[in-house]
């Protein structure tokens, strides 16, 4: 019996965040999610979607004629048929890249995919999630990602960075809230701390900033 996964859009668009910003992406986006941050710009995927088989996904995204993919949500690694889709993203050929909360166990996903592991800060209301050990598995080619509303974001990303050495490990991000942290004065204590990070905006919004779905 063919697996199957709870999908809520399958669509092609601009990749927003992390290191592919820019690009044309086709995003796989999975129904629910473990965690409930106060900042969440996906809501709608917590809940809403429809049951689809891997083959079935598959064919959507090849029709999106599109070379990276990214899975995302939600919270991929909720679903447990997450791991053999992301393998069959790969053995078709795809740049493939998995978006997750880092609450969850990332070990079984496939070695060739990129993992952007965001890490959830206080303001989220869910930093007690984070699965730390995740840290330890990070290789050169993933990404960490820490979305901030605060100056007390900002510590406690800057001290997970130092403690837990992820800017060794990978690429970091540290992305703000949009209409909380003006990028303005976080650009101000990345520089002031000589912090080896990147400044990431939400390009998708800048593009499309009344568009709040993928589809």
């Amino acid at each position: 019996m063919n697996e199957t996964l709870t999908v809520n859009e399958i669509f092609l668009s601009i990749q927003g965040e992390g290191t592919r910003a820019g690009r044309r992406c086709a995003f796989v986006r999975l129904t629910g999610c473990n965690l409930r941050c106060s900042w969440c710009d996906t809501r709608y995927a917590w809940s809403e979607g429809k049951e689809m088989s891997l083959d079935a996904v598959l064919e959507q995204v090849v029709k999106l004629a599109c070379p990276l993919v990214e899975v995302t949500g939600g919270e991929p690694l909720a679903q447990a048929s997450t791991p053999a889709l992301l393998e069959r993203l790969c053995e078709s050929g795809y740049e493939t890249l998995l978006e997750t909360n880092g609450s969850l166990d990332i070990s079984a996903v496939d070695a060739r995919v990129v993992r952007i592991v965001d890490f959830k800060c206080p303001s989220s209301g869910r930093q007690d999630a984070n699965r730390w050990p995740n840290a330890d598995l990070l290789t050169p080619r993933d990404e960490v990602k820490f979305v901030l509303a605060d100056r007390r974001d900002y510590d406690f990303a800057r001290d997970a960075i130092q403690r837990h050495g992820l800017a060794k490990r990978c690429e970091v991000i540290f992305s703000p809230v949009l209409d909380r942290l003006p990028p303005a004065k976080l650009a101000q204590w990345i520089i002031a701390d000589r912090l080896p990070v990147r400044l990431g905006l939400q390009l998708h919004k800048f593009i499309w900033p009344d568009k709040d779905r993928g589809v």
